[in-house]
């Protein structure tokens, strides 16, 4: 956290909870990026993430009358709830997420006496870096230290999850929560989320850099798109079914025996879907395979080969995100480009030779804005930790 933002904190916190700093504890859960195998995790297919440096600070005074306050540096709503009384209400947005953790860690059995939570993020909203998933985690973990609950991460990862899926409403998988807990810096994550077995891959690549750029196109892909997208590999696992009935998942299914059970499928949309599940999970086993063997050019191909199935068979890239990506691969030094999120609207992430970057930067921007009509917002990250508490650090830098 760098001093301006730190300041910022200070000022916000001491006047929403005032008393002495050295009540306060601070915890950090970054944001992710999914650096290839977009909509797999609800599949039970492998998955490949990475924890950012970039993230959300939790700021938290403990209390001891049962009363939960949140307030967060990006937003001016303040909500307040009593421990025995937490429900879903739309007008509370971001506080949903913390209230739903606390639901579900509650209803696990930690006890916990209420506490003062403040937020601070330098993740850019709505841009599918899993902002939702770090309050989440951050809260999740923080609820955790100060009751003396000892849950592992596995145990507030899986938590955080059922709070977005209980809670809040939105059935996603486990990939965001699991990235940011169990995040590993230089690392990327091959997370099978069928049984949470990971393998953490060195990504210290020498000469290239890790890109997020955000459309700044607020994202189109409602919850309603989302579940429907889930709903629909539903409906194809059931094909799958009828011709391979021992398949689990529907990431389970090979690329050849893809070929028979789109054969005898009827509905060209669902052949879409089940064809890009069937062909992404092929492509991230290849692509933790090239990282494994320093092949970055390999690498970036698939992620272009990504987007492309993502644009054509899993239609969740929109305008937005294909002229993003496709400036980026029009770009000096980039290796490779894909969205990076649930879709329409949001990040592309991008492989990018570092000494390169101004001229990629310039290079996007143009063409991005003349394409249509935004300026897009650039984010150079290094892959870091997963959750983690940080009160030491911050604290000694207090301004007050």
């Amino acid at each position: 956290m760098n001093d301006q933002l730190l300041k910022q904190v200070a000022e916000a916190f001491t006047t929403f909870s005032p008393g002495p700093a050295h009540q306060v504890r601070v915890f950090f859960a970054p944001g992710r990026v999914n650096l290839i195998g977009e909509h797999l995790d609800y599949n039970g297919g492998y998955v490949f993430p990475a924890a950012l440096t970039q993230g959300i600070w939790l700021f938290i005074r403990p209390r001891t009358d049962r009363i939960v306050r949140f307030h967060s540096l990006n937003f001016d709503h303040e909500v307040t709830a009593h421990m025995e009384h937490l429900q879903y209400q739309e007008d509370d947005r971001y506080a949903n997420y913390p209230k739903g953790v606390l639901w579900v860690m509650r209803q696990a059995g930690a006890t916990f006496e209420g506490a003062d939570f403040l937020f601070a993020s330098n993740l850019p909203s709505q841009a599918g870096l899993s902002s939702s998933a770090a309050l989440e985690v951050v809260t999740a973990f923080a609820v955790n230290r100060l009751s003396h609950c000892e849950m592992s991460i596995k145990q507030l990862v899986l938590l955080a999850q059922q709070a977005e899926n209980q809670f809040v409403g939105v059935k996603c998988g486990i990939m965001d929560q699991f990235a940011v807990g169990f995040g590993k810096a230089h690392h990327a994550l091959l997370l099978q989320t069928a049984d949470l077995s990971y393998e953490q891959i060195p990504f210290k690549t020498d000469h290239v850099q890790l890109v997020i750029a955000n459309t700044n196109f607020r994202r189109e892909l409602s919850d309603s798109k989302y579940n429907e997208r889930r709903s629909q590999c539903e409906e194809v696992l059931v094909a799958v079914h009828s011709i391979y009935p021992d398949v689990l998942h529907l990431a389970n299914v090979t690329e050849s025996m893809w070929e028979e059970v789109a054969s005898h499928m009827k509905d060209d949309t669902l052949v879409k879907r089940g064809r890009h599940v069937v062909t992404e999970s092929a492509r991230v086993i290849a692509a933790a395979n090239a990282l494994r063997q320093h092949d970055i050019e390999r690498f970036g191909t698939l992620m272009n080969e990504s987007h492309q199935s993502l644009r054509d068979d899993y239609e969740v890239t929109g305008k937005y995100l294909d002229a993003l990506a496709s400036a980026a691969n029009e770009a000096p030094g980039c290796i490779g480009s894909r969205m990076t999120g649930a879709g329409f609207g949001g990040c592309t992430v991008s492989l990018v030779q570092t000494q390169e970057l101004a001229s990629f930067e310039r290079f996007v921007t143009q063409v991005y804005q003349r394409k249509v009509g935004y300026q897009p917002s650039f984010y150079v990250s290094d892959v870091g930790d997963g959750v983690h508490e940080v009160t030491e650090e911050v604290m000694d830098r207090w301004p007050f």
